[in-house]
Parts: structure tokens; sequence; C-alpha cells
């Protein structure tokens, strides 16, 4: 399958300026993982520490915020992680799903989803066990 990079703009917290960087592409990341130095360049800042786990196992305290991003030009709120410097920027699952994009491995590229929704539709099917009609009358 491999991996692909996906440019993803970074919008400032008070929306008047942007950056762009080119991302690795990676739904096995819950969140997209961005240098802390260019979140606080933006003005945007950690809201709460949470625990990661790395793919060797390992728990790390990682910091996240909230923060509008770009990608495919569909712009969402979305949660980053505050990453060391010496890792490469992540877009990962809940980004992705935020902006209806799906991982296309063959093609390494993103591709336009739908919206799943499981409840039931109001005068829809009956799913509950239909009344039993006794075998002799």
């Amino acid at each position: 399958m491999g991996t692909f990079t996906y440019p993803i703009e970074v919008i400032s917290a008070d929306g008047s300026r942007s950056e762009k960087v080119d991302a690795l592409v990676n739904t096995g990341s819950t969140f997209t993982c961005l240098p802390a130095s260019l979140l606080h360049e933006l003005g945007i800042v950690p809201c709460r520490r949470i625990q990661s786990e790395l793919p060797d196992g390992s728990i790390v305290d990682d910091e996240v915020g909230e923060a509008y991003v770009r990608v495919a030009g569909i712009e969402r709120p979305t949660i980053v992680t505050f990453a060391d410097e010496n890792r490469p920027p992540v877009i990962g699952k809940y980004t992705l799903t935020g902006v209806l994009l799906v991982v296309d491995p063959v093609r390494q590229k993103l591709a336009p989803t739908h919206a799943l929704r499981y409840n039931r539709p109001t005068g829809s099917i009956d799913f509950r066990a239909p009344q039993q009609r006794p075998l002799l009358s």
C-alpha cells in the first residue's frame, strides 16, 4: 500500500492567515499531528492533555487543541495534536472523517465519501419481533 502525503492548510486562530503543509495520510493516527511551533505561531493553543499510544505500544502524553483546517478545499474544525518538531505532519482519521474523505491506497489519493447514519428514519420498518399467532386455533 505505502504511504503518501497530501497538502493540508492550517488556519490561524483569528482566521487572518494560514499555513500549508504536506502531511502524511495516516488512518492509524486518531488525530492530525502538527508541529507545536506551527500551531503556536498560528495562535492555536492546547486545551487538554491526552494519552496516545505509539506504534510500538508505548503510551505518551500529548497536548491537543482545536484548529480549522482545509483539506481538498473543505474547511472544518478538527482536533490537532501538538507534535514534536522532528516528527512529520500527519492527517489523522478524525480529520478525514470530518471532511468526508477516505483513503484510496491503490491510487494513493483521498477520495470523497458520504456520511453514514444508522438511526431509523420516522415511519420506517418496525424491527421489533412480530406478534406470534397461535399455531392451532
